[in-house]
């Protein structure tokens, strides 16, 4: 059986840094790993030096920075001749913009709405500011605008290479309209200069685009011509200099004349008229809807799968789209329509998953055309399904205890949207709201509803909106989105005032579509299909921003539930309720990828799986954890803010105090000695980059956008200490024993979530570099180089020796098991597995199965079945009491505990990790014998 999609992929982070070349040189060792597909972060161009990707600034070329086609074309070969293909990451929502890199936003800047680019960008040029009619608000001023003219940092400046006047802003290039050429060259003394001024002034620029385009680019070519002389430059230098020299006589009026309104950066959040992506101001939202935007941003990559170079796609951040499943089928119908011209041995079904969150119980819509998320939603599962609940309560009362805050994590998640709300998406909050009020105002029956009750009734929806956004199309909405509606009405009426709770029942008929059919003209349809779009353009970046980026640095009960994905109030899945997951995923979205591991993760998969283990050993946690807090209270700091009429206080508080120790004993390297001076101090600069931007994220003691720099330095101070091995030996020594204590029940964990996602229904993803240990902390940390010549060269040591088919496990993996290649060697195991058994992984079904006796809740069990071929998976949980010593991984006194009542359990098995052979005599496999070797089986049926 030819397998309809990959059987496994390896998500590769390209930057300036690592190349195509760089990948080139490793495609043996994925290879010989036992990888199908690799999963390449963004390959189109984007800004220069982008460490992600994601800034794409021309999808229709190869970014030169990773080796262009030619690169990329020899990156596939290689592929190919190992019998792997490659899926790319696109980016339909957003552009990089700023800068002067995107050739389709600077001619926007550079025209306005004449610009056939204009409507390509999501702009709004009827903003209710009167400064704002028909510009564009440019954010990318380091300063005050009036400050920068004053110091003279933006001047004019000629650019031969595309033939424009443009003012300069360090990096930033503003495009100068033409129709202000003639004003500006008449101050250049020359006379070739003086002879076009009367052809850019017979230019009539109220005309469209199109119609003046062949005038204008005659005119430039005449000045190109002529700039080829130096004495020309010269004079047009001059002239241009004198608008810099005169920055507020000559140098703003021409700026204020643009078709732009260059203002500081941090007035982005409250006056923007486009939209971006959440509230970055450097990625600017593209309306992907349009057709003309559609082919045109997607016919590089049309062209690529057509060509057999590609063999899927995984779609960044579908939520921002205007239509998404619109979007998601129309992509589909347009790859599928290439696939003639593919080569014949590559006409397998193209690939597409989507990146999206998805809350609890809540699942992808199907009729999509997708084969799945990028694994989320069982990042989150897996991990809450190794997190003791017998450890809720007690650290509950810990953290509630520390925080003086009772606060569930759901009621952070509100807060933080309100501040959002009247702080960072003031611009999009707005928007939205007076495309509602439009509304109202349209209809003799709501017209007296005022901007602003509509303002306090929209502001309940959105704080109690459950999930990242609706559906709602021209179609009306589906049965889920009708539900989501009903609940959060009620929610919202809970906390809205008894005059504003009719309105709620009033904008959820606007945002369900109601005016799109029943309106009495076209131009209140219109209206609100705008304030619908609005509505759902507008929950993404709230909800990512409130959970993610606030809520998760300000709810630190146990931060191995802050991740991304995860609800935090859901500290732990019954094995039911995982299985129950295991067997929707295989019916609706066999493909679904499996991750463990992102880019975006907040924390590596092994940080994570270590730090779960306190919920094993909540006592000692709490006694370890105040005894550090007393320890070195010397060590804080006390800050007296700059304003009066703010009190001093203490740094760090102790809830960044608190979560600070949770990372420093997940992370903690296995290697790291406390009287490695030099170890010690390139952990503390990681960990200390890691403690500020979760104090900025918080937004309570600092922020991105006004850092409290004594605050954050207070801490960085603090952070040092702790790690200084002659101030804080004692600290260190104790830091590293309870480290060491919960270290082997980490990696069991770990072990566990691995053998979990290569088996259970899905695809599994492997993130860069994560076949050895992962306690990596969030980004960039978890975008560091990786040493794939270690891992070649531990995994040529061990192929043939640690893990086979017939011999058992190298007990120097055992012994050696903090280096990380027990990890490789079982990836490696299961990855060959899935390449020989494609089809049951591919379509065999998926049996729960339970344990009996005294450890049963401490087994996760299941069984797949394909034809006469039977997989049995047996993984243990909560197993830190079990084990034999705190120095192994060897779990021991498993009593009774045995499988029973299988199947298909009565038959031969051969453990594929040790190579091991099982019995089931009568339909039992006892535990303790099972996991004798190795705290992990994977057992395959044997022919008869």
């Amino acid at each position: 059986m030819t397998p309809q999609h990959p059987l496994s992929t390896l998500r590769l982070q390209f930057h300036k840094g690592f190349t195509f070349a760089d990948a080139l040189e490793h495609v043996g060792y994925f290879s010989s790993l036992g990888v199908s597909h690799i999963y390449a972060s963004p390959i189109f161009t984007a800004r220069p030096n982008s460490s992600h990707g994601y800034d794409i600034v021309d999808p229709t070329q190869i970014n030169p920075e990773l080796g262009g086609r030619k690169g990329l074309a020899r990156l596939v070969e290689a592929l190919r001749h190992a019998h792997m293909g490659l899926i790319v990451d696109i980016v339909p929502n957003h552009m990089g913009v700023g800068g002067a890199d995107n050739p389709w936003w600077q001619h926007v800047f550079e025209w306005g709405r004449h610009s056939p680019y204009a409507m390509w960008f999501d702009i709004d040029w009827h903003s209710p500011d009167p400064f704002l009619h028909n510009k564009i608000l440019a954010p990318f001023l380091g300063d005050a605008y009036g400050v920068v003219i004053d110091q003279g940092d933006i001047h004019l400046e000629y650019d031969r290479q595309t033939q424009r006047i443009q003012a300069r802003y360090f990096d930033n290039a503003f495009p100068i309209a033409l129709a202000d050429y003639a004003d500006i060259l008449q101050g250049a003394d020359h006379p070739g200069v003086a002879g076009l001024l009367a052809q850019f002034r017979r230019i009539d620029y109220r005309l469209p685009f199109l119609d003046i385009q062949s005038q204008v680019n005659q005119v430039l070519a005449a000045l190109a011509t002529l700039s080829l002389h130096p004495e020309v430059v010269d004079a047009i230098n001059t002239a241009l200099a004198s608008y810099s020299d005169q920055g507020i006589e000559k140098l703003h009026p021409l700026l204020e004349k643009q078709h732009y309104r260059l203002t500081w950066w941090r007035n982005a959040s409250d006056q923007i008229n486009w939209r971006r992506f959440f509230e970055v101001s450097e990625l600017a939202g593209v309306r992907v809807e349009l057709d003309e935007v559609f082919e045109a941003t997607h016919s590089l990559l049309f062209e690529l799968y057509a060509q057999g170079l590609i063999d899927g796609v995984r779609l960044d951040h579908i939520d921002g789209l205007a239509q998404p499943q619109d979007y998601c089928r129309k992509l589909r119908a347009r790859l599928e329509g290439l696939m003639p011209n593919r080569p014949p041995h590559l006409r397998t079904p193209v690939y597409m998953i989507a990146e999206k969150i998805l809350a609890p119980g809540e699942w992808l819509r199907e009729g999509w055309g997708l084969d799945g998320t990028t694994g989320y939603e069982f990042m989150d599962q897996v991990s809450a399904l190794l997190h003791d609940p017998q450890g809720v309560q007690p650290l509950n009362a810990l953290w509630h205890q520390l925080s003086q805050n009772e606060k569930s994590f759901h009621q952070h998640v509100e807060q933080a949207r309100r501040q959002l709300l009247s702080e960072n998406l003031v611009s999009e909050f707005e928007a939205a709201v007076h495309a509602l009020h439009a509304i109202a105002r349209a209809d003799l029956h709501t017209r007296d509803y005022s901007l602003a009750s509509i303002r306090r009734v929209f502001t309940e929806i959105l704080v109690h909106f459950p999930v990242y956004r609706s559906y709602v199309t021209v179609d009306g909405m589906d049965a889920q989105d009708e539900e989501l509606f009903e609940s959060t009405a009620i929610k919202a009426r809970r906390t809205l005032g008894h005059v504003d709770k009719p309105l709620v029942d009033i904008i959820f008929s606007w945002l369900r579509g109601d005016l799109i059919h029943d309106a009495p003209s076209p131009e209140i349809s219109d209206l609100s299909q705008r304030a619908i779009t609005r509505f759902q353009q507008l929950m993404p970046p709230l909800c990512a921003k409130s959970m993610e980026d606030t809520a998760f640095y300000r709810f630190g009960r146990l931060v191995s539930r802050n991740e991304v994905g995860s609800d935090p109030d859901m500290f732990t899945l019954d094995m039911a309720a995982f299985h129950d997951a295991c067997q929707r995923r295989l019916a609706m979205y066999p493909a679904n990828l499996l991750a463990t591991a992102t880019h975006d993760h907040k924390r590596g998969e092994d940080v994570r799986a270590r730090i779960a283990v306190i919920s094993q050993v909540p006592m000692q946690w709490e006694q370890q954890v105040k005894r550090w807090i007393e320890m070195n209270q010397r060590f804080h700091t006390r800050v007296f803010p700059q304003e009066m009429k703010f009190v001093a206080y203490d740094a760090p508080r102790v809830t960044h105090e608190y979560m600070l120790y949770q990372m420093l004993v997940g992370a903690w390297p296995f290697d790291l000695q406390v009287n490695d001076a030099a170890g010690l101090k390139a952990y503390g600069e990681r960990m200390e980059a890691w403690f500020i931007k979760s104090i900025r994220e918080a937004k309570w003691m600092s922020s991105w956008v006004q850092a409290n720099e004594p605050y954050e330095e207070a801490c960085a101070d603090f952070l040092r200490h702790l790690l200084d091995p002659v101030e804080s030996s004692e600290f260190l020594h104790s830091l590293v024993q309870f480290t060491e204590l919960i270290a082997p029940a980490g990696a069991i964990n770990s072990l566990a979530q691995t053998v979990l996602r290569m088996t259970v229904p899905g695809i599994p993803d492997l993130y860069q570099g994560t076949e050895f240990w992962d306690l990596s902390l969030v980004d960039p940390d978890n975008r560091r180089p990786v040493d794939y010549a270690l891992r070649a060269q531990t995994l040529h040591a061990t192929r043939h020796h640690a893990i086979s088919d017939h011999a058992p496990t190298n007990p120097v993996l055992l012994a050696n098991w903090r280096q990380g290649g027990i990890k490789q060697a079982i990836i490696h195991r299961l990855l060959g597995l899935r390449k020989q058994h494609a089809a049951l992984f591919e379509a065999g079904d998926y049996q729960a199965l339970y344990a009996q006796g005294m450890h049963a809740d401490k087994v996760v069990a299941f069984q797949r079945q394909h034809d006469e071929q039977c997989l049995l998976v047996v993984v243990p949980r909560f197993c830190h009491a079990l084990l034999a010593d705190h120095g192994s991984l060897t779990l021991a006194d498993w009593h009774d505990t045995q499988l029973e009542k299988g199947l298909r359990m009565s038959g031969r098995y051969r453990d594929i990790l040790t190579g091991k052979v099982h019995l089931a005599e009568d339909n039992t496999l006892p535990l303790a014998k099972l996991f004798a070797t190795l705290p992990l089986a994977v057992l395959l049926l044997e022919p008869e």
